[in-house]
């Protein structure tokens, strides 16, 4: 293929998504993307995976510039949080419960922002390190 058609594709792609976004009757809020938090998929007192998760905060009340101060805070809360009380899937190791993983990030944004800083919590991508072997029990 050609060098040309590539650069084509690919800010036809980009602004794609955004033209899209705009079009709707509701103004596009802004975003923060966190990328890369490796969290742990323990079962039985076990450690069996590690799950890489890429998450879109959704910002309420604050700036892109002020959360992107708080994220390290923010990864460090998920984390933690993912240490004490895993977001296991029961049958699966190789992904995360999104909705408990979103909860607790949406807790630990009202406490390190404030509250209204957040108001919704995306899960972009799960990337699981060991994708053979998994077994349920």
């Amino acid at each position: 293929m050609r060098r040309r058609d590539l650069i084509a594709a690919s800010v036809s792609l980009a602004a794609g998504p955004a033209a899209a976004a705009g079009d709707g009757d509701r103004p596009a809020g802004a975003t923060l993307n966190v990328s890369g938090v490796g969290l742990p998929v323990i079962v039985g007192g076990r450690l069996r995976n590690y799950v890489f998760v890429s998450l879109r905060l959704h910002l309420g009340s604050a700036t892109p510039e002020a959360m992107r101060l708080k994220e390290p805070f923010l990864r460090d809360a998920l984390v933690r949080a993912g240490h004490r009380t895993p977001f296991v899937v029961a049958d699966d190791w190789t992904r995360l419960d999104e909705a408990a993983l979103a909860a607790s990030l949406m807790r630990a944004a009202a406490t390190i922002a404030g509250r209204g800083a957040v108001s919704r919590v995306e899960v972009v991508s799960q990337a699981p390190r060991r994708r053979t072997g998994v077994r349920a029990g």
